[in-house]
């Protein structure tokens, strides 16, 4: 419910050049936040386990 409600409000703003900047300065926000956090404070954001299969060497 809340992905679908910043959608219409980010196509709302989207529409005239003050809306565009609003989310631009939100992007940024956010972005600069998430920067912030380590790893086990973002919530549903893990880094990527890299698994490696065994390569059979001759």
């Amino acid at each position: 419910m809340k992905r679908i409600f910043q959608l219409f409000v980010t196509r709302w703003l989207s529409k005239t050049p003050f809306g565009l900047v609003i989310l631009g300065v939100a992007w940024w926000v956010m972005r600069k936040r998430r920067g912030d956090q380590t790893p086990d404070q973002a919530p549903g954001r893990r880094p990527k386990e890299v698994r490696r299969r065994p390569v059979s060497r001759r």
